[in-house]
């Protein structure tokens, strides 16, 4: 099963639309998780009516017309793996215990948030990961989105992918 991962797209405030880019890969996947910071309900809908399976929660930045559709956990079984969706997840500093301790029974973790990409795994073996933002990079030298492969029980082929400016 193919995964794409993408979180703060913060639509029409930082981006008009996501990158053509994006578009191309949520046709080829099989599953578009989003870590919320929407902040227009326009693109929810359009991402809902393309992609075969959206994942979504919402973010600090999106208001009650995101926050009645969407949960601010999203929880979701895929190829056996237990996945969790949440924007946010505190500080950098001690992370994997934290969200270890916090989400006990999860395999994979995506979260959004800081716009920074994120690849870790807990002691535990939960993975997190943030795959940043594909139309605001804040502090980080490119916009970025993430794709991942499941087979029955394992994720692989985690890849950090770079948006160009066009």
């Amino acid at each position: 099963m193919r995964l794409l991962l993408m979180a703060d797209t913060h639509v029409p405030k930082r981006a008009r639309d996501l990158p053509a880019l994006l578009w191309q890969e949520v046709e080829r996947a099989d599953v578009v998780i989003h870590a919320g910071d929407w902040v227009d309900e326009g693109l929810l809908d359009e991402l809902a009516a393309r992609a075969t399976h959206l994942v979504a929660c919402w973010g600090n930045n999106d208001g009650p017309e995101l926050r009645s559709p969407l949960p601010e956990r999203a929880d979701v079984t895929l190829d056996g793996l237990r996945v969790t969706v949440v924007h946010e997840t505190g500080s950098a500093s001690g992370r994997e215990a934290r969200m270890a301790q916090q989400y006990p029974g999860t395999d994979v973790l995506v979260f959004g948030h800081s716009h920074i990409p994120w690849d870790t795994t807990a002691r535990t073996g939960l993975r997190l990961l943030n795959p940043g933002s594909p139309t605001d990079r804040r502090r980080q030298p490119f916009c970025t989105y993430m794709t991942a492969v499941t087979r029955p029980g394992i994720l692989a082929d985690v890849q950090q992918h770079r948006v160009e400016k066009t």
